[in-house]
């Protein structure tokens, strides 16, 4: 019986992730004509949301400065790329050759803190892997307050930075707000973002195929 319920859980999880996924929330939404141009970035299994800095209300010079980075001179890159997750996946996990099954499965399980990850990216371009969105500014204000509420804050109302964590030159981890779990995954946290903007797309969105689909 244990033996079944184990293969049953996979199975319905794949299966509320697939519906939740097709059914939309905001399903009357459509791109404007005019307005700001976001990216979704993906490698095939996390997503990221890429904001311009130089749009909207959020000093990204002070939330991420460039003295966080290994190179300084990225800091002055037009966008930045964020993503969310765990925070012992993402600081010992830096390939897939590293990772093992304690830290899927605590990552999985909702188990330890959450990062914010930031790669300063310059003048991104569509392409397999990225996709363009196209916002009306109330709804692009709403997405960059959705990231900013996520930075965790020292004493001096300062972000916090994992210094000399990062993968490589443009990027840096930042601690965060909130947990990581199998409900709410890197990808989850991509489709709040985009739920809380007001754009279309999936009730549930655990995977990078759950956002991806609707920007193809």
């Amino acid at each position: 019986m244990l033996a079944a319920w184990a293969a049953l859980v996979p199975l319905l999880y794949l299966n509320g992730a697939a519906l939740l996924g097709v059914l939309p929330a905001n399903g009357g939404w459509h791109e404007p004509e005019e307005g700001v141009t976001v990216f979704i970035r993906t490698n095939g299994v996390h997503t990221w949301i890429v904001l311009p800095k130089e749009i909207g209300e959020a000093d990204w010079g002070a939330l991420a400065p460039a003295e966080h980075l290994a190179d300084a001179r990225w800091g002055a890159a037009s966008h930045i790329a964020v993503g969310y997750g765990n925070r012992e996946f993402y600081l010992n996990t830096p390939t897939w050759a590293d990772l093992t099954l304690p830290r899927a499965f605590g990552a999985f399980s909702g188990g330890g803190r959450s990062l914010l990850h930031l790669e300063h990216v310059h003048d991104p371009k569509p392409d397999a892997w990225q996709r363009p969105i196209l916002l009306r500014p109330d709804e692009y204000a709403r997405l960059v307050a959705y990231v900013v509420e996520r930075f965790q804050r020292g004493a001096d109302g300062r972000t916090i930075p994992v210094l000399g964590r990062g993968y490589g030159p443009s990027d840096m981890f930042y601690e965060a707000n909130g947990g990581y779990s199998f409900y709410l995954t890197c990808n989850e946290w991509t489709g709040r973002g985009l739920r809380r903007a007001g754009v279309r797309t999936g009730l549930w969105t655990p995977f990078s195929e759950s956002i991806m689909w609707r920007l193809d």
